[in-house]
């Protein structure tokens, strides 16, 4: 059989440095999945961008060919002119980008952006066009497509913002997908849903694809081929049954090793009958008001968050679980004091163990900014976080400043630190975050976010954009100054085998509401609820033999109204939080 696309001795540099890319090859045959896997900086994206020649303009291709299969034989996509090229992109190659914030215009709605693509192809018109976007936002997982599609960038979380750019890419019905982390920010059961999506379209069309990922999970899920690169290079390369079942390359083995995964065993971990909470959340709700979509038509009500009763203890981790839109961020945003919450709610802070607690919700301006020193949080999209115009040693001495403390070379030195403390270099200081690989971004991020020294930091998906090597490295950074400094985290995280790792206890939310909660030996070894059960299901594993179980999937990851009518809810009717076991809690009728 043909490669439908194939690179042969790639070649790309920057100025007069050593290549970034050095004589790679791979191919990919039509309905064929190719994963290429390695760490932030080895070079897949380079590869990938090269072939759709949507390089850096500093970028230099020094050798190589990119073969496209079409009608009249392969074509080296290198050679064509821009016109061609135009005809290419989208149309015959399409490609998900890793972040969807940078990628999706702020200006324009949601609908208008992805049904550009039909009609720049004139794949379809009018209500033909409309109807197959809307078809695709539901494809992807989206409950309210008409929403959606009206909708802008910074109105949907970074999940769904994905989500949309997946619907983007396969709008089209390309030959080729080059897909780019397509799940990073995804929960795990729409990344579930979204893979199975993707192996129907390959069935149904042969569309093959181009699989860049960390996550050795996705790729023993979906990948027919691996190629394994680190540091420009191809390390390793061959059918996914050998090179998953068993690697020869060092590299590889190591990458194995680093793989998060949710233990075999349940470890119990001890119990304090005194809890002490730093911060503690009493029947917190959120309530957003959208204006209609034309000036008649009436407001609608948006509830993001509904009765939230949990608290964070002083040292340890809550572990805030569930899909993109359940109310994750905004809880998040709530307990840092950046939104308010609707009335009657209570936000407590208690800074040191038997201090009076103070409700965040009645705090004056001069109160606030100081409890935000004690507060941080690292954001999920390092992208958006970051000022592209600010170098990294102006990044991160700005809380400082802000906050009036130390003096300049104090600063500096605070900065220098900080960067040792999420592997990075000194010299990386005098630069901007465009000269960073996605994983590097988040890491400034988090960075950033320690320089205040606070006591409670709020952790937003921190390691959905860093690859198993460096997430390891991040969660034991995490692990050691949580321990070292005494620090308290919320941690937000679609990754379940991060939250066993690092969690004490866990709140699975869904729709704005807390379905389940508990320590995680209770939650991961005896779950209750369906939805828990579906993410459990829904963790991809780093083995070929254990493929996603996407009938449990679909059954808990359904509306809350085609549940077992114990566990059903809806507008209307909201069964009770109830203690079926010591600590165990989930939302029931009785």
């Amino acid at each position: 059989m043909t490669a439908l696309l194939k690179v042969e001795g790639l070649t790309i540099g920057f100025g007069n440095a050593a290549p970034v890319v050095d004589d790679v090859s791979f191919s990919v045959d039509p309905g064929e999945t190719l994963a290429l896997v390695g760490e932030s900086g080895s070079g897949k994206t380079l590869s990938c961008r090269a072939a759709l020649r949507i390089l850096p303009a500093v970028a230099q291709v020094r050798g190589g060919a990119v073969m496209l299969d079409g009608p009249d034989g392969p074509c080296d996509l290198m050679g064509l002119t821009e016109r061609q090229m135009c005809y290419v992109r989208g149309n015959r190659v399409s490609m998900i980008f890793q972040e969807p914030m940078r990628s999706l215009s702020p200006l324009h709605r949601i609908g208008n952006q992805v049904i550009e693509v039909l009609r720049l192809h004139g794949t379809a018109k009018g209500q033909g066009a409309r109807k197959r976007v809307l078809e695709t936002f539901e494809r992807v997982g989206f409950k309210d497509p008409e929403r959606i599609y009206g909708s802008y960038p910074f109105e949907l979380s970074g999940g769904m913002r994905q989500r949309a750019m997946i619907a983007m890419a396969i709008v089209g019905k390309p030959d080729l997908l080059i897909a780019d982390e397509p799940t990073t920010a995804l929960d795990v059961t729409t990344q579930a849903q979204v893979l199975g999506l993707i192996k129907e379209i390959q069935h149904e069309t042969g569309m093959a694809m181009i699989l860049v990922t960390h996550d050795l999970g996705v790729v023993a899920n979906m990948a027919d081929s691996v190629t394994v690169m680190n540091r420009g290079r191809v390390m390793e390369a061959g059918p996914a049954p050998l090179v998953l079942g068993s690697p020869q390359h060092g590299y590889t083995k190591e990458l194995f090793a680093a793989a998060p995964m949710i233990p075999e065993s349940s470890e119990q971990k001890a119990k304090d009958d005194g809890r002490d909470y730093i911060l503690e959340m009493r029947n917190v709700s959120k309530t957003y008001t959208l204006k209609g979509k034309a000036p008649w038509h009436p407001k609608e009500h948006v509830y993001a968050v509904r009765g939230i009763e949990f608290g964070v203890e002083r040292g340890k981790t809550l572990a805030v679980v569930g899909e993109s839109g359940s109310g994750k961020t905004t809880c998040a945003h709530m307990a840092l004091g950046a939104e308010w919450a609707d009335p009657g709610a209570e936000i407590l802070f208690k800074p040191e163990k038997g201090a009076e607690a103070v409700n965040l919700q009645e705090l004056g301006s001069a109160d606030r900014l100081a409890f935000q020193r004690k507060a941080q949080m690292v954001f999920q999209d390092p992208y958006s976080t970051l000022n592209p115009r600010m170098r990294v040693k102006d990044a991160l001495c700005e809380p400082m400043e802000i906050h009036g403390l130390g003096t300049h070379g104090e600063r500096i030195e605070r900065a220098t630190e900080m960067l040792r403390w999420v592997g990075l270099s000194e010299n990386m200081l005098t630069r901007y975050p465009h000269a960073f690989s996605g994983g590097q971004r988040q890491r400034l991020s988090i960075a950033r976010a320690l320089m205040l020294g606070p006591m409670f930091l709020v952790c937003d998906e921190p390691t959905s954009a860093l690859d198993v090597s460096v997430q390891e490295q991040v969660l034991q950074l995490l692990e050691e100054i949580r321990d070292r400094l005494n620090l308290s985290y919320m941690f937000i995280s679609h990754d379940l085998a991060v939250v066993a790792r690092i969690a004490d206890e866990v709140a699975v939310m869904r729709e704005g509401l807390v379905i389940e909660q508990g320590p995680p030996e209770a939650l991961f070894y005896s779950p209750q609820h369906p939805y828990t059960k579906a993410l459990l299901a829904a963790q991809p594993e780093p083995d070929i033999n254990r493929p996603i179980d996407l009938q449990t999937v679909s059954q808990g990851a359904g509306k809350p109204t085609t549940w077992p009518e114990a566990f059903r809810f809806d507008d209307v009717t909201i069964p009770p939080l109830l203690e079926t076991s010591p600590g165990h809690k989930v939302r029931c009728h009785v």
